[in-house]
């Protein structure tokens, strides 16, 4: 009888250990796979059975979470959807999450293991913490007014603070309002459709996703790297640039469409954007001069992240010296995001330094306790002090007497460069309008604010179109609103 009692124990033994064994393969080895699989929706709706956390611009929250008692018990909603969601993007049952809501899923959604105050009792407890939030670096006066300046038109706009990086405004318009895609209906899926096949894509973000031949504000990485490399010594001498000026190696002629550009001096020929000047300007400096200077200002960085990526801006380094004439007048293979240009008006205004842009302040636990902050960022001398100085009166003066008289703001010292950017076959394309500047109160030691604006106006005459006219009054609204802020006095 005892040894049927024993072996009976043996084999009770024998189960259970086959049952743990079977249970940790399960667990460990197969547990990935099953939570991964589609047909398991325990991972979606405990993704969903919690709010989501916040995005904060100004302080106040700009998103928010509908119950809506469903299996999928919570939907994204948001607060002035088209202005932000170029910065927001979206969270869609259906369609995932992009842009910040992408970036910081981990937060928002409670995921992040920072966010634990008791990791091991979560663990057990198989709970996930409340949605932490995270705080934009975004001036919201700024971001209204380069989204009314934009107004119906094809554009885009990024503001920097010099000093820091901080991204005080990032605007693309048209625009469009994430709470459409938030859900997981019919009326979700029809949205997307809509959206996608819109000519006029309201969701791309052209402020970081879109690169544009940068015309005449590209004038100024030439007139650094002419001035860094001393080509030009003296802002008001003469230079030696025919007008016309023949491409090198070519029969074409590069003309301008301002007057006495014929050897002006470069404080002429940055006023009136002389392209036969800069053009030959950027031949003396050399192809990898140059590319020094352009790449020191961020162009051909393919690693950019805000912190969601950028699309790299690009100066084309394999060039003869007709292309490089044509790339450092902002036109050939050149092509850059409107936050690039922000950059590159930001190391003017900061000295020469080019600070690395970033749109997240800090994250926070739902009780705002600090998770994550965005500390010191990377600086990077892209030329000289004496340089950064020299093209700050260049700058200056094409708001006094030059084309960017609209970017004017009394009281307050502003510096611009503008452009009238050709595109398509034979220049055929609706020109875009740039404008890039930066503002400087009266009494402060530095400038408070680097816009960049990009415009194609599509209703309007071409010859109607141009950085001054167009994309100026808007640069000058956002450096307005960021200067009359709270936060900057």
């Amino acid at each position: 009888m005892t040894r049927h009692i024993r072996h009976a124990a043996v084999f009770c033994v024998l189960l259970l250990v086959t049952l743990l064994v079977h249970t940790a393969w399960l667990q460990v080895v197969q547990g990935p796979s099953y939570s991964t699989n589609p047909a398991n929706r325990r991972s979606v709706i405990a993704r969903y059975q919690q709010p989501r956390g916040e995005i904060l611009v100004g302080g106040r929250p700009v998103t928010g979470s509908l119950d809506t008692g469903e299996q999928l018990r919570y939907e994204r909603t948001y607060t002035d959807g088209p202005l932000y969601a170029p910065v927001t993007g979206f969270a869609s049952q259906l369609y995932g999450t992009t842009f910040l809501e992408h970036t910081e899923d981990g937060v928002l959604s409670g995921t992040d293991p920072m966010l634990s105050v008791f990791p091991l009792w979560q663990d057990l407890t198989r709970t996930r913490p409340p949605g932490g939030n995270v705080v934009t670096t975004l001036d919201p006066a700024a971001q209204r007014a380069a989204f009314d300046g934009l107004g119906p038109r094809t554009g885009a706009v990024a503001a920097i603070e010099p000093a820091t990086g901080r991204i005080l405004a990032l605007v693309s318009t048209p625009s469009y309002d994430p709470s459409e895609l938030s859900g997981n209906g019919p009326e979700t899926v029809a949205a997307w459709k809509r959206l996608n096949q819109d000519p006029e894509q309201p969701m791309l973000n052209r402020a970081v996703r879109q690169t544009y031949p940068p015309g005449s504000t590209f004038k100024v990485v030439t007139a650094a790297a002419a001035l860094d490399a001393g080509v030009v010594k003296d802002l008001d001498a003469r230079t030696d640039s025919p007008d016309p000026y023949r491409l090198p190696g070519t029969t074409t002629q590069l003309a301008n469409e301002a007057d006495g550009c014929e050897n002006a001096s470069l404080r002429h020929a940055f006023q009136w954007s002389c392209n036969t000047v800069f053009a030959k300007l950027a031949v003396d400096v050399g192809v990898e001069g140059m590319r020094a200077t352009a790449e020191g200002f961020g162009f051909n960085d393919e690693g950019l992240r805000i912190p969601f990526w950028v699309s790299p801006s690009t100066f084309d380094t394999q060039v003869d010296q007709a292309q490089l004439a044509l790339s450092s007048i902002g036109q050939y293979n050149t092509r850059a995001t409107p936050l690039q240009m922000a950059m590159v008006a930001a190391a003017v205004a900061a000295g020469g330094q080019v600070r690395t842009p970033y749109l997240v302040e800090r994250t926070t636990r739902r009780s705002g306790g600090t998770v994550s902050a965005a500390g010191s960022r990377p600086v990077r001398q892209v030329m000289r002090p004496a340089t950064a100085a020299r093209l700050r009166e260049l700058m200056a003066g094409v708001v006094t007497d030059g084309t960017g008289r609209n970017a004017a703001i009394p009281g307050v010292t502003v510096g611009a460069k503008t452009g009238t950017a050709q595109h398509g076959p034979g220049n055929s394309g609706t020109p875009y309008a740039w404008c890039i500047s930066w503002a400087q109160k009266h009494g402060d030691l530095e400038p408070g604010v680097a816009v960049a604006v990009v415009v194609k106006d599509s209703s309007a005459r071409r010859g109607d179109i141009s950085g001054g006219g167009t994309a100026a009054p808007i640069a000058r609204a956002v450096m307005e609103a960021v200067l009359h802020s709270p936060a900057t006095g």
